[in-house]
């Protein structure tokens, strides 16, 4: 009879002060880094053994990069860095007051902790939306939704019912922040370039791509001549753009806005907003608005001494410039994730620590090819110079040398043949529709 097999850290004490990184996110990655050569014990949890470069996911879900691409295994990336453990396990509670966190698989004790967890998708409590949409936060997710965009053009040839073909066909994006506009501008290449290919027997100009966004303009985060550009870019390639109009409910064919209109659509895809993903056992003082953990100007969650939150989880107050935090995105996270490993080494060595300050490089989006918005410290502009500009700054910050040689040569041949090589449908049929929903009877 097989032993049964118990779950634990198996950490070694080693004598040396343990830090403990929840998260293997920009911010973690950063951490970790930084504390390389330090006479301390670091171990990492995520309850994945990879990290994702998120700002390409969109991506993968249309068929331009395969996954592989975006993703670096954390024991390859520390494999070489002596006294670092990597545990595959989610983090449930933290004690403080014991210095001990509780895990999947087993309880460990710590001298620092540093709370890198992100963000998970926020559809503001509407769970009907949340039921039937899909989102796009890790690798699965977006595998799941290239799944479902192919599987959908499949099933469009099964029926000669023109209502559930357009249903089958049209797709809307809600959010018009980078990910929705860049996810509209590839689903609208795909449509060009791609499905005619593929699906000789649809009729592609039948296929719509709405996007949804509830402020009166695009790209909130960057200028008003990015938005106004983008908004001009998409609507040139025929992407059908609702300003001023937010979803109210979403059954999984009927899309209600608030501007009275509705769009019919079995695949609604939830870029809209995010909230932090903070872990039970801190203080619920020291949660705020957006589920986030407020830390002071050191990245110290309020009210502790030795944990540190950081990223998208953090919201650091006393920033002028950015009196409601700093932005939900990587440059953050990473800038945060260097300085608090300097600060925990500060405080092992008993020395004062430096405060946090943000350099803000700027943001961009690209929309499709050789369309793409930049903003920079004092510079403004788009079109086909701001689209190489993006290429190369997401390809110097992938993770890996592989992974950007891949990219590299994945975003030739896209360019070049006008083709996207991963039209794959992998993993179970998760959107099976039978006979009869291909008719309006099972609308």
């Amino acid at each position: 009879m097989p032993k049964l097999i118990t779950t634990r850290t198996r950490i070694a004490d080693l004598g040396k002060p343990r830090i403990i990184v929840i998260g293997g996110g920009f911010g973690g990655l950063e951490v970790i880094k930084a504390l390389k050569g330090q006479k301390a014990q670091v171990v990492l949890f995520d309850k994945y053994n990879h990290h994702t470069f998120q700002p390409l996911l969109y991506q993968v879900a249309t068929s331009g990069l395969e996954t592989n691409a975006i993703v670096a295994p954390f024991r390859k990336l520390f494999g070489t860095q002596s006294d670092f453990y990597f545990r595959l396990g989610e983090v449930k509670r933290i004690r403080p007051e014991e210095n001990y966190i509780e895990t999947s698989i087993g309880g460990v004790k710590y001298d620092y902790l540093v709370i890198a967890t992100g963000a998970v998708t926020n559809f503001y409590g509407m769970d009907e939306v949340a039921k039937n949409s899909s989102s796009m936060k890790n690798i699965v997710d977006a595998t799941k939704l290239r799944n479902k965009i192919i599987r959908q053009l499949e099933y469009a040839l099964l029926t000669e019912d023109n209502e559930v073909m357009n249903s089958l066909m049209d797709f809307v994006i809600v959010g018009g922040g980078p990910t929705g506009v860049e996810l509209a501008g590839a689903l609208t290449e795909l449509k060009k370039n791609v499905f005619p290919k593929d699906y000789k027997e649809l009729d592609m100009r039948q296929m719509d791509i709405h996007l949804v966004e509830a402020s009166p303009r695009l790209l909130n985060g960057m200028s008003t001549q990015a938005g106004e550009k983008a908004y001009r870019f998409l609507t040139d390639m025929g992407v059908k753009v609702h300003l001023n109009a937010a979803v109210k409910s979403y059954d999984g064919y009927e899309i209600l806005l608030s501007s009275g209109e509705r769009l019919i659509s079995r695949s609604l895809i939830w870029a809209a907003g995010v909230k932090g993903n903070p872990i039970a056992g801190i203080n619920e003082a020291a949660i705020t608005s957006g589920n986030r953990i407020l830390v002071d100007n050191y990245n110290r969650v309020k009210g502790y001494e030795n944990i540190f939150a950081i990223g998208d989880v953090a919201l650091m107050e006393g920033d002028s410039k950015f009196p409601k935090g700093h932005p939900m995105m990587a440059p953050p996270a990473q800038q945060q994730g260097r300085l608090v490993a300097k600060n925990i080494t500060n405080m092992i060595r008993q020395r004062p620590l430096k405060p946090f300050s943000y350099f803000d490089k700027g943001s961009m989006a690209t929309i499709g090819r050789n369309k793409a918005v930049v903003d920079l410290r004092g510079i403004r502009f788009q079109g086909m110079f701001a689209w190489y500009v993006w290429m190369f700054v997401h390809l110097m910050s992938i993770v890996g040398f592989r992974n950007k040689v891949f990219t590299f040569f994945s975003w030739m041949w896209n360019y070049f043949s006008y083709d996207r090589s991963n039209r794959l449908i992998i993993g179970r049929n998760e959107e099976k529709i039978n006979q009869d929903e291909l008719t309006k009877q099972g609308v």
